[in-house]
């Protein structure tokens, strides 16, 4: 069996299974697994998939550019909004990230909630601009276009000078040993720095997202202290999130 063939299988099957086994795949391709080791790396180069130990894992199927993003899966995100107002209380400082489903979250905010909502994401400013009792306070910074949102040296100092009650972000693929991963180094610089100033953290996730792996770390799940989904918090999925300790809603 030619390479391209060995490749696309194993495509197959991430797509299929969101993983594969280098033992699997070595059996089933019969060849042996430092030949499968080098066709991973190869498609991991080419970031079609994820390279973990003995195996790899596929990527988080999610559109990269916020215009396409926010016209995804709309329904389930309103289902984790609504999910998320339990947290909020009067009083808080609230950080949130650049997400769409974060979006969805600051347009369902209830007239009458006074929080403090910190944010580097311009279409959550603009959508809390006419809110009666919110304050927000925007993290200056380099505008990154594909998310709108503000990046760099700036925007990190912005949330180090914070300390907030919560962190409500979303995330691009999580994976129980792999951790919180995202596409963009910069992005992932920032989430790291929300979570480190916050007191709580809540990771807003549809169900497309879990057991899935991107380039840039942000940290281990143990970060986590919430993870909020579309799905029942019983879903087989979330099996490992459940053992780790972390509420699942």
């Amino acid at each position: 069996m030619v390479r391209e063939e060995r490749l696309q299988i194993i495509l197959d099957h991430v797509s299929k299974d969101n993983k594969v086994m280098l033992a699997e795949l070595s059996e089933k391709l019969n060849v042996s697994e430092d030949t499968v080791r080098r066709d991973i790396k190869v498609l991991a180069d080419q970031k079609l998939l994820t390279a973990v130990r003995g195996g790899a894992v596929a990527h988080s199927p999610i559109p990269h550019h916020y215009r396409a993003r926010e016209k995804h899966d709309v329904a389930s995100k309103k289902v984790i909004a609504s999910k998320v107002l339990s947290f909020l209380k009067d009083g808080q400082v609230v950080l949130f990230d650049g997400g769409t489903s974060t979006l969805a979250v600051a347009q369902s905010l209830p007239d009458d909630l006074r929080i403090t909502v910190v944010t580097n994401s311009f279409p959550v400013a603009s959508a809390l601009e006419d809110h009666p009792t919110v304050e927000v306070i925007f993290a200056g910074g380099r505008l990154y276009k594909s998310s709108f949102t503000t990046i760099g040296h700036e925007t990190i100092n912005a949330f180090r000078n914070i300390r907030a009650d919560l962190c409500i972000f979303g995330i691009c693929s999580v994976h129980p040993t792999i951790g919180i991963t995202t596409r963009d180094y910069e992005e992932a610089e920032i989430k790291k720095t929300m979570i480190e100033v916050s007191k709580e953290t809540i990771a807003l996730s549809t169900l497309e997202k879990i057991n899935k792996a991107d380039p840039y770390y942000i940290g281990p799940v143990t970060e986590l202290d919430t993870i909020i989904t579309d799905v029942s918090p019983d879903d087989e999925e979330l099996s490992a999130y459940r053992e780790a300790g972390i509420n699942i809603i």
